[in-house]
């Protein structure tokens, strides 16, 4: 890693908060962990990934990812 000129980065554990906001509606668990779809676009599965970036200038902005998944084939749309 050194040689490449890469870094670890250990990232510092958080205390715990609790969010003091207004809570919006809880959607319904409707798939109840069955991640199989009978047939294809009838269910998709989604997350956020957060990526830290410097760009050109060395300032360090944020890049997300957020996949979709056909739970049918496993393909990303």
């Amino acid at each position: 890693m050194h040689e490449l000129g890469l870094k670890a980065v250990i990232r510092r554990k958080r205390r715990f908060s609790t969010y003091k906001g207004r809570v919006g509606k809880i959607a319904d668990h409707v798939l109840n962990r069955d991640f199989k779809a009978d047939k294809p676009n009838h269910q998709w599965a989604t997350d956020v990934t957060e990526f830290k970036v410097v760009d050109e200038e060395g300032n360090t902005k944020k890049l997300y990812l957020s996949p979709i998944m056909d739970l049918f084939h496993g393909e990303i749309i």
